[in-house]
C-alpha cells in the first residue's frame, strides 16, 4: 500500500507541475490562477496546497525537475566524456541549455531568479540556491574526471576550474533568459567562444 500511496503522490506532483507550466507559458505567471492550475491537474485546489503554499513553491519545484533531468544526463557524459577538454564541455553545457527550455520559457526562468534574489531567506530561494550548487558541482566533476584521465594538466586546480567554468555559463544562461531575441544556439555560440582559449590552456593536449 506504501507505494501506491508514493505512486498516487508523484502522480498528481508530476500532474500539477504539468498543468502549471502550460498555464504559466499560456497566461503568463502573474496571470495563472491556482484554482486553474488545480483544475487542469484534475485534483482539489486542496490537494494542491497539500503540496505547494503558493505559485512560486510550484515554479521552483518545477526549475528542480528540470535540474533533476540534466544533471541525470550529465552523469551519463562524465561517465565517458570527450577525451578533448573543449568538447567535453561542449557536451555537458549543450546538453544543460538544450533541456533548459523544455519545462520553462524565458520568462519562468526570470521569474525563478527574481524571487531567489528577492527572498533570500526563503525556502524557496534556498532550494533554487542549492540546484545551482548541484550544476557547479557536476561540471567541476567533469574537469576532475578529465584530469584524472590525463586530459586535464595536473597542476591545475580542478575545483576552481570547474566553479570559472560553470560561473560563466550560469551568467550567460541569465542573459539569455534576459534577452528575448537571444537564441540558444547563438547562447552556445558563444559560450564555446569563451570556453574554448581557458580549455586550450589547461589541458595537456596542445593543437599546433
Amino acid at each position: 500500500m506504501a507505494g501506491l500511496r508514493a505512486k498516487q503522490k508523484a502522480d498528481k506532483i508530476r500532474r500539477i507541475l504539468e498543468a502549471a507550466t502550460t498555464l504559466f507559458r499560456e497566461q503568463g505567471y502573474d496571470s495563472a490562477r491556482i484554482e486553474d492550475i488545480a483544475e487542469m491537474a484534475e485534483v482539489s485546489v486542496g490537494t494542491l496546497y497539500n503540496y505547494y503554499q503558493n505559485k512560486g513553491d510550484i515554479l521552483v519545484a518545477t526549475v528542480a525537475m528540470e535540474v533533476t533531468e540534466v544533471l541525470e544526463a550529465g552523469l551519463r557524459i562524465i561517465a565517458n566524456p570527450p577525451l578533448n577538454v573543449s568538447e567535453a564541455l561542449r557536451a555537458l553545457i549543450q546538453q544543460y541549455y538544450d533541456h533548459s527550455l523544455f519545462y520553462l520559457s524565458k520568462e519562468m526562468w526570470r521569474t525563478a531568479m527574481a524571487i531567489s534574489i528577492q527572498q533570500p531567506e526563503t525556502p524557496l530561494s534556498r532550494r533554487y540556491t542549492e540546484l545551482d550548487g548541484q550544476l557547479c558541482a557536476q561540471v567541476v566533476q567533469l574537469v576532475q574526471t578529465l584530469q584524472a584521465r590525463g586530459i586535464v594538466l595536473a597542476g591545475i586546480d580542478a575545483q576552481a576550474m570547474g566553479e570559472v567554468f560553470f560561473n560563466n555559463l550560469n551568467t550567460m544562461f541569465t542573459e539569455f533568459c534576459r534577452v528575448d531575441t537571444m537564441s540558444l544556439e547563438d547562447l552556445k555560440s558563444r559560450v564555446n567562444a569563451q570556453h574554448e582559449p581557458i580549455a586550450a590552456l589547461i589541458s595537456t593536449i596542445k593543437i599546433v
